[in-house]
């Protein structure tokens, strides 16, 4: 009869942590997967960030955004932007003219990523934790009144840069975006409208 009881207790015993560990998994894997989704979205959002930047001085040089990486990272490497000198007219007494003068010029790359030692050029154009999938970029022309405005956008989704993770969590991160209409991922720019927000800033 004891070592019956003594049998008993021991899978009592063990149902116990079985359902502790249970309880304890449910718990733990929501933050767990939440907390790496955080991780991966920093590198991923400095990213786009970059893109952002290069796109804005890229406009300043073409008038328009462009949608080839090839053409972007290009201009990163050799593109220059003109040092400009902007001085009072002195022939105008309204105070309210200037003369701008160009004083040199100086490479997009060292006016941008100068300071960033861990900056590499050549993975702009890769989503970080992926197998070296491209970010989706687009760049093209709205018209609001009555002019054709630059717009670009450049994106990441959920199931690119989640893969690896629950696919259950995946489905469900991308189905509460989509139920209230906004973008299942992380993106910069607009193609509908003239903005270069990020929708992580409007969180």
């Amino acid at each position: 009869m004891d070592k019956k009881l003594t049998i008993i207790n021991i899978v009592l015993v063990l149902v116990a942590i079985f359902l502790a560990y249970k309880v304890y998994d449910s718990i733990s894997q929501p933050v767990k997967f939440a907390n790496e989704k955080t991780a991966r979205e920093i590198k991923i959002v400095q990213n786009l960030k970059d893109i952002r930047s290069t796109q804005v001085l890229f406009k300043q040089s073409y008038n328009r955004y462009t949608a080839n990486f090839d053409s972007l990272i290009e201009y990163i490497r050799s593109g220059e932007l003109a040092i400009v000198n902007i001085i009072p007219d002195p022939n105008d007494t309204t105070f309210t003219k200037t003369i701008n003068d160009t004083v040199g010029y100086v490479k997009v790359i060292d006016s941008l990523f100068k300071d960033r030692t861990n900056f590499n050029l050549e993975t702009l154009r890769y989503i970080p934790f992926t197998n070296n999938q491209e970010f989706e970029i687009e760049a093209g022309y709205i018209t609001r009144g009555g002019m054709n405005i630059p717009v670009f956008e450049a994106k990441a989704p959920y199931k690119t840069y989640l893969n690896g993770l629950d696919p259950q969590r995946i489905r469900n991160a991308v189905a509460e975006q989509e139920a209230v209409n906004k973008y299942p991922g992380i993106k910069v720019g607009s193609m509908n409208e003239a903005s270069i927000d990020g929708n992580w800033e409007n969180l």
